[in-house]
């Protein structure tokens, strides 16, 4: 099989993985005449957008599509009908140093079906970054999945190699896992993600004493879920987040809404779950590592522990809560004005830069990048008061329910 046949077989087989960004990594480039390749943002012609909206590029493929699991969710299981294809070690060095040279791609993200073994998958994959590395001087970015069960040298190294690491937990609940992918051990999987853990805590105090530490994913790491494919609640995703943010200090959990694939087993949903779910997942999960509010707070008031999808979570709470509304911007604490709807963490500071010189009218709004008919109904401006009946009107909700091409953060 050639290899542009190949192509078209893995990079199809990645497209399920949703944990693929570029952010937060250590700042290099070539500029110094010592190696190829940059992590600034912006490089080459992007394919494809973070969840915080930057446009990212990144030649993103599996190593084979060939796998020893099972897993029933997966279109690539060992039981499926797919054709199967694998790239030789060399393969992916060249196709992304090729990428990169046409301005295609910044970096690589690089994941495998299980062949043989955990330690000769993960050797594989670390291959691939080392000889990008040490042997062509690859300066870009580079996200290997980790496998859960393999040795500890070998994650150790791809560290050493790569930006970001991930593992993917699959599903919000061990039994999910265990009915829909027997030979994965969610025990394993956040084994591993403690011993990275570890390993990037060892690297940051070493960072903070000033001595040099040994390069370790500067970037962290990540994780994805699959929404849909189980009974799990919205609640019990999101509290499951909450717990890996704590615990193994994630940078990013991803969620990625079940599709289903051809001969599916009966133990899956028949049709896909909608998007916007997937779409106030991530809302959810922004207020939670962002606005201060936790899971309790974000699905309060949803007996059957779903957030609602005609409109964004922070909205939905500020409609729970209009008693302590409407807030006057020009005297709230940056905590108060995290809550109120159409109002950003940038935009904030802009409100607090600005009213230590002036008060805050309503002509400031557009010039802070707020939302005027979102946000006014919960603030009070030097020029502007909300009606006092205004907040209690059956309507409000109609109101704020976006069309269907206007989804967005919206906080």
């Amino acid at each position: 099989m050639d290899v542009q046949r190949k192509l078209a077989i893995l990079a199809d087989a990645a497209k399920y993985d949703a944990s693929c960004a570029s952010s937060g990594t250590e700042q290099r480039d070539s500029r110094d005449g010592k190696g190829l390749g940059s992590t600034a943002p912006g490089m080459g012609i992007c394919h494809s957008y973070a969840p915080d909206g930057r446009c990212i590029s990144l030649l993103k493929v599996l190593l084979t599509n060939a796998c020893n699991y099972d897993c029933l969710y997966c279109v690539n299981r060992a039981s499926s009908n797919v054709p199967r294809a694998r790239f030789t070690i060399d393969e992916v060095v060249k196709l992304t140093l090729d990428f990169y040279r046409r301005n295609y791609i910044e970096g690589l993200f690089l994941s495998s079906g299980i062949i043989r073994s955990a330690d000769y998958t993960m050797e594989q994959v670390v291959s691939v970054a080392r000889k990008l590395r040490e042997e062509h001087h690859f300066r870009g970015y580079i996200h290997l999945k980790t496998i859960p069960e393999a040795d500890d040298a070998l994650i150790a190294e791809a560290g050493k190699y790569a930006d970001r690491l991930s593992i993917n937990i699959e599903m919000p609940e061990e039994n999910s896992l265990a009915r829909l992918a027997p030979e994965k051990d969610a025990r394993a999987i956040r084994r591993t993600m403690g011993r990275l853990r570890l390993k990037l805590d060892e690297a940051q105090e070493k960072a903070a004493t000033k001595t040099k530490p040994p390069r370790f994913a500067p970037a962290g790491q990540s994780t994805q879920m699959i929404v849909g494919a189980d009974s799990a609640n919205d609640r019990t995703i999101l509290a499951t987040s909450a717990n890996l943010y704590g615990a193994y200090r994630l940078k990013r959990v991803y969620y990625s809404a079940f599709s289903p694939i051809p001969d599916a087993s009966r133990a899956l949903p028949l049709i896909a779950p909608p998007l916007v779910r997937e779409h106030r997942l991530y809302q959810a999960d922004w207020l939670m590592r962002f606005y201060g509010f936790d899971v309790g707070e974000i699905v309060e008031g949803h007996g059957s522990g779903m957030l609602p999808l005609d409109i964004d979570p922070k909205l939905a709470w500020a409609l729970r809560h209009r008693d302590r509304f409407p807030l006057d911007v020009n005297r709230a604490s940056r905590e108060e004005l995290l809550r109120v709807p159409g109002f950003g963490r940038k935009a904030i500071e802009r409100i607090i830069a600005t009213r230590r010189v002036s008060s805050i009218r309503i002509a400031d709004l557009t010039r802070l990048h707020i939302p005027r008919n979102k946000a006014l109904p919960f603030i009070v401006l030097s020029d502007h008061r909300p009606s006092a009946r205004l907040l209690d009107e059956a309507g409000l909700v109609e109101r704020f329910k976006p069309k269907a091409t206007q989804l967005g953060f919206g906080f």
